[in-house]
């Protein structure tokens, strides 16, 4: 029997579609996925306030292998409700929130078979409605009403809709608004675009060449649901380096490349220079600085101290650093929005950037599209993207650490570790408390003249404490460590990996 609550990742649905050798057995199937979406489209109906067979949803997927299994299930499970449910085909998850907006569609909600940047045996579920997407207590709602919910099966109507030809059409329109004083567009700019086999490759084909961009070099923008080539993750290491790669082979005037389902972006500058997490943050800020003076940017908790001083010192900016979560930062800066504060963007390191004049929709081509135009304009004056981030300093030296909680009860142990975390912090002499702080505790340190900062935190999910250090100068990084350690010792059910 299905355990629907560990489908629950947040804001979204996500399980195993796929059996693999050794793995566990797969917990979303066709009937899953139908009772599911019949779940959703009860919730849907209560929050558009329409009868069921009034309603129209739209269905998209990634490139994955099971999506097709798993659409047979919605697909079904709509047409058991009475409502119109339309096959968009492979689609990213932006253009799936588009189709509820856009006037050529207008649809009730939309569904978007994905599970990001996971392996291939994985998939899932993102849900929309004009008003963006389902917020995790949605989910949960979701998910409880489905473990009730009998799917039985049946058949529907074959209807199908482009969603990613009209989104397409619109990101070509954005270019041509953005560069109407320039003779042809793109024509003279090189870009080479790296979608990973997910569902983004129509970025480089239907969206760059077609405003006279040349292509050439682009990798991996046929779709293949088992990414034989690399993980389809801008902050996948071996991810970047292939596109870092395919800009300098090309000697190429901008990369792109784009998670999975397109929902997530980052860049490469001339050379292959990467442009991904605090520079992409950095960047996305500053391309839209002018047209908010004085605005607040909605970060994640993780982001550097040099960020920090490039968006309020460099671009007159407020940063507000907040919680790990694409959801929790874009929802951050509609609360902030709403109560009168000017948030333009809510931004994480992973490359989920949401603008307030796209609905806050985190939109990897939206992000690409701005990148694309600004440099385009900057190639006329001689410059490339990298001039919009001078002055934007780097830490010498950035790690990560996954410390694992060993007690059975680890939220527990590990709030307590946590609390004590933050006391020997506030009074040691060489750690200062940052404040405020919305996740964790975040401290930045003097130890013997090496300076930094460093985040211990909870995982949402696992016993896991992730603990992110960055440093001014070389060294610092391990002093910080050494410090951390020696407060640990006493925690017997924390493990330390080595370095």
């Amino acid at each position: 029997m299905i355990d629907f609550k560990k489908l629950q990742n947040g804001s979204d649905i996500r399980g195993i579609a796929i059996q693999t050798e050794g793995g566990p057995e797969p917990n979303l199937t066709k009937e899953t996925a139908g009772q599911i979406t019949g779940a959703y489209i009860y919730w849907l109906s209560k929050k558009v306030q329409k009868n069921p067979v009034m309603l129209k949803v739209c269905v998209g997927q990634d490139s994955r292998i099971s999506g097709d299994m798993l659409k047979e299930g919605v697909l079904e499970a709509i047409s058991l409700w009475g409502a119109e449910g339309y096959d968009a085909g492979l689609s990213t998850t932006p253009a799936m929130f588009m189709a509820t907006v856009m006037p050529q569609f207008e649809f009730d909600g939309s569904i978007m078979i994905t599970a990001s940047h996971l392996p291939y045996e994985r998939n899932g579920f993102k849900f929309f409605t004009a008003e963006g997407g389902t917020d995790k207590e949605d989910i949960a709602e979701i998910l409880r009403l489905a473990s009730r919910y009998n799917f039985i099966g049946g058949v529907y109507e074959e209807m199908k809709t482009n969603v990613r030809m009209m989104y397409a059409a619109y990101l070509r329109q954005m270019i041509a608004a953005g560069l109407k004083d320039v003779p042809g567009y793109l024509k003279g700019m090189h870009i080479v675009v790296d979608a990973g086999n997910g569902a983004a490759g129509f970025f480089a084909k239907e969206v760059l060449e077609r405003m006279g961009a040349d292509v050439s070099g682009s990798l991996y923008l046929e779709p293949d649901g088992t990414f034989p080539n690399h993980p389809a993750n801008p902050e996948n290491t071996e991810a970047m380096a292939a596109i870092c790669k395919a800009v300098k082979d090309n000697d190429a005037d901008l990369g792109i490349i784009f998670d999975t389902d397109g929902d997530r972006s980052a860049a490469v500058a001339p050379g292959g220079i990467p442009i991904a997490r605090n520079e992409i943050v950095a960047l996305a800020a500053a391309l839209a600085a002018e047209d908010y003076p004085g605005g607040t940017v909605v970060t994640d908790s993780v982001t550097s101290n040099e960020l920090h001083e490039f968006l309020e010192g460099k671009l007159g900016l407020k940063h507000l650093r907040y919680k790990r979560g694409y959801k929790n930062v874009i929802n951050k800066a509609k609360e902030l929005n709403a109560a009168g504060e000017q948030a333009f963007l809510a931004i994480e390191t992973s490359g989920h950037a949401a603008y307030s004049d796209n609905y806050y929709l985190d939109d990897g081509a939206f992000l690409a599209v701005q990148i694309v135009i600004n440099a385009a304009r900057l190639k006329a004056q001689g410059k490339d993207i990298m001039a919009l981030l001078e002055g934007l300093g780097s830490p010498a030296e950035s790690k990560e650490i996954r410390l694992k909680i060993k007690a059975e009860d680890f939220k527990k142990y590990g709030a307590g570790v946590l609390e004590d975390f933050g006391k020997w912090a506030e009074y040691s002499n060489r750690l200062e408390v940052v404040e405020p702080n919305y996740e964790g505790v975040r401290v930045n340190y003097d130890i013997d003249g090496y300076k930094g900062w460093f985040l211990l935190r909870m995982s949402l999910h696992d016993p896991v404490m992730p603990l992110n250090i960055e440093s001014e100068t070389p060294g610092g990084v391990g002093m910080a460590l050494a410090a951390i350690r020696d407060f640990m010792k006493d925690y017997k059910e924390i493990e330390i990996p080595e370095d």
